[in-house]
């Protein structure tokens, strides 16, 4: 027997990834005495600057953008109740085709055995129960998502450890509602093109082969104010928009992937400890 508390450990790729797909798992948990690990893999420096100044566009300062973000992640941390927070502090690769993927230093130019590594040392020091990442497309094909997929799960075989891992997704009948949401707050939205419409399609799973849904319906204010926090980029967090009453109703059910597991707990489950207390 150990007094080790059981422990959480979610690897993201930006500051405010943390909020929008395990805000309330990340609540929840805390409240419940289980300590939770943060663990995010880039500085965000791709991010709107001030203004809402784009990437590229003149006046768009890297590094000031990248301190600005990390003052927002520890403002979110702090909503969410985080334990620890690690920051592996990689360039932010941007978009999948911008010329910041090529960037020397940038988290998708990094091989994946070197951030692995550092990702298995913290995962030796904190020991978790659970591990969250994104699949293997990084759940839209943001290519720091990817990357924080392959050196999580090349990180968890160089360790001993066996937690359950779960890859964050979304239910097709959440990304319709999603949709009709959006046409909601904005009719002149013009409807996806076919290449648009095959990527949308892409995202997310069946609701039948979602194996854990964990309702965070009583965390929805602080995962909203969670992304809140993030207020340099409210220009791309379309939730926001919503307001906290409509953004519980569609944000209070958090869904995930089991990709590995031990305890035996059975299927479709609705706690990610499931099996382990």
């Amino acid at each position: 027997m150990t007094d080790r508390p059981l422990t959480l450990m979610a690897v993201h790729a930006h500051p405010d990834d943390e909020a929008t797909g395990t805000g309330g798992v990340l609540a929840r948990y805390a409240a419940e005495g289980i300590r939770t690990v943060l663990v995010t893999c880039t500085d965000g420096s791709c991010g709107d600057g001030p203004g809402g100044v784009k990437p590229g566009d003149p006046g768009h300062d890297p590094a000031a953008v990248a301190e600005m973000r990390r003052q927002e992640l520890q403002a979110s941390c702090e909503v969410l109740k985080v334990s620890d927070l690690e920051l592996l502090d990689y360039a932010d690769s941007g978009m999948m085709g911008w010329p910041s993927n090529d960037t020397p230093g940038s988290f998708w130019q990094t091989p994946v055995e070197d951030g692995a590594a550092r990702l298995a040392e913290l995962m030796r020091h904190y020991r978790p129960d659970v591990v969250v990442t994104y699949d293997e497309n990084g759940f839209y094909g943001h290519p720091d998502h990817i990357q924080a997929h392959r050196i999580t799960m090349a990180a968890l075989e160089m360790t001993e450890l066996t937690p359950k891992v779960y890859w964050t997704t979304a239910p097709h009948s959440m990304m319709r509602r999603f949709s009709e949401l959006m046409r909601e707050f904005d009719p002149n939205l013009p409807a996806p093109n076919a290449e648009e419409a095959a990527a949308l399609a892409r995202i997310g799973l069946p609701d039948e082969e979602i194996t854990t849904w964990v309702d965070t319906t009583g965390f929805s204010d602080q995962k909203f104010d969670s992304l809140a926090a993030h207020a340099s980029q409210g220009e791309n967090i379309f939730f926001l928009k919503m307001g906290k009453e409509r953004f519980g109703e569609l944000m209070g059910m958090e869904t995930f992937v089991r990709v590995r597991d031990t305890t035996g707990a059975a299927v479709p489950e609705s706690d990610l400890f499931a099996g382990l207390r």
